[in-house]
């Protein structure tokens, strides 16, 4: 990520925006300015932009029609088109919570495909029209924040094609389209749990936003079986913490046919970068080291629920590492990077095996630090997790306070946030 001064002036969080099949179909990046008597810069905050999400092209414009197609009608891309079968890259959904920062931004143009939340009573002033139907005709995807306080004409909403929503909005009706024309269907935001989702999707909802995080802890005596390919994970991870020889790793690699295959076609893919073929697991631990072979072995421990309703953990867990990992890789420590990176991804390990951290810590060797922040007890590790939390809360005063107590500055905090998420799509 290269050093955007822009990056200075405003605080960033994120939420995914959740699809009825429960698959992360756009990541929702909320950007606060800093001060409220200072106007950053827009069109350097939408080139920071650019070097994770592409506004216009190859990279950016098929994922946006495809998540999408996905929201309007409730299905995946059909059988044939380019990317059929694979999950869209989340590409970018931007709420600006600042309306001259918001102005500005829709003067320069967020870029084609993607998505932009206007508050509905931007909408409502007769003088936005002409900026929203350019921005309509430039591709951009704009989604009416908010209930309007009386009917919008119907150039107005002809120019918006979803309506977000606070969950606790008890109208589910959706918002109409006068003159018979499509309605704009609900977006649901201030999602927090597995109930509130389901609710907002019985209401109508063709997407939600937010973090499924506050679902309740798994019981201490909890009875929940691990999967026996998990198991297999967590033996493999014990084994390459405590440096077994090959052969031993290679032997209980083995007792999993399906996980070796993953491994090969992990290590043999170009996102993975290697020149040559990797035909052997031998050869990939020469290759690898005990330390990349075991951040593949947490990630794919993260990944492996297969409960379509835990995707969004899943995702969460995944960027949680991430983060935590480049929150601290300026101060060169490979070691402690390793250490923030299993911290963040094993943060939502209890929620994705449905056992509680006693248990699961028994059986996955993790260091002294990491499960001091893993049970909630603090530690060194505990404030970088909780300066994630707040961004993944969209919580401007919490990401502030976080990050000052951790001595960082917001242009260092936003940096990392937009690194890893650049990371994670690479993954996905």
């Amino acid at each position: 990520m290269q050093d955007h001064p822009v990056l200075g002036q405003v605080a960033l969080g994120y939420s995914p925006m959740i699809d009825r099949q429960r698959a992360v179909v756009s990541t929702r990046l909320t950007v606060f300015p800093e001060r409220p008597d200072a106007q950053p810069d827009a069109l350097a905050l939408l080139q920071a932009l650019d070097e994770v999400w592409p506004a216009a092209g190859a990279a950016g414009g098929p994922e946006l029609r495809l998540s999408l197609r996905t929201l309007e009608g409730g299905k995946p891309a059909a059988a044939g088109s380019a990317r059929a079968g694979a999950a869209p890259k989340a590409p970018l959904c931007l709420n600006i919570a600042g309306e001259a920062l918001l102005q500005a931004v829709m003067q320069a143009g967020p870029g084609a495909e993607r998505m932009l939340e206007v508050p509905a009573f931007m909408a409502a002033d007769a003088a936005q029209l002409p900026v929203l139907q350019r921005l309509q005709a430039q591709g951009v995807v704009l989604l009416i924040k908010g209930r309007p306080l009386a009917p919008l004409a119907p150039e107005v909403l002809a120019c918006f094609s979803h309506a977000v929503l606070e969950l606790g909005d008890d109208r589910r009706a959706q918002v109409p389209q006068p003159g018979g024309g499509r309605p704009v269907t609900p977006v649901y935001a201030g999602i927090r749990s597995t109930a509130d989702a389901q609710l907002a999707f019985e209401r109508g909802a063709v997407a939600v936003l937010g973090w499924p995080h506050d679902d309740p802890a798994p019981a201490p005596n909890s009875r929940n079986a691990v999967a026996a390919d998990i198991t297999v994970v967590m033996e493999l991870i014990q084994g390459v913490d405590a440096e077994w020889p090959v052969a031993r790793l290679e032997a209980t690699l083995k007792r999993d046919p399906t996980l070796a295959f993953r491994l090969m076609r992990y290590l043999n893919s170009p996102a993975f970068g290697m020149s040559i073929e990797i035909n052997s697991f031998g050869h990939a631990l020469m290759l690898l080291g005990y330390g990349r072979l075991k951040r593949w072995l947490v990630l794919l421990l993260a990944s492996a629920s297969k409960d379509p309703k835990a995707r969004p953990v899943m995702h969460a867990a995944v960027r949680r590492g991430l983060i935590m990992e480049e929150l601290v890789r300026p101060q060169g420590d490979r070691d402690l990077s390793g250490e923030m990176f299993i911290c963040g991804v094993f943060s939502l390990l209890d929620r994705l095996l449905q056992q509680p951290f006693d248990s699961l810590l028994a059986n996955v060797p993790v260091p002294e630090r990491v499960q001091q922040a893993l049970r909630g007890e603090g530690g060194p590790h505990g404030p970088y997790l909780d300066l994630v939390r707040a961004m993944e809360a969209e919580s401007v005063f919490d990401i502030r306070e976080c990050a000052e107590q951790l001595f960082l500055a917001p242009a260092e905090v936003n940096r990392a946030l937009l690194a890893a998420l650049g990371s994670a799509r690479t993954l996905d």
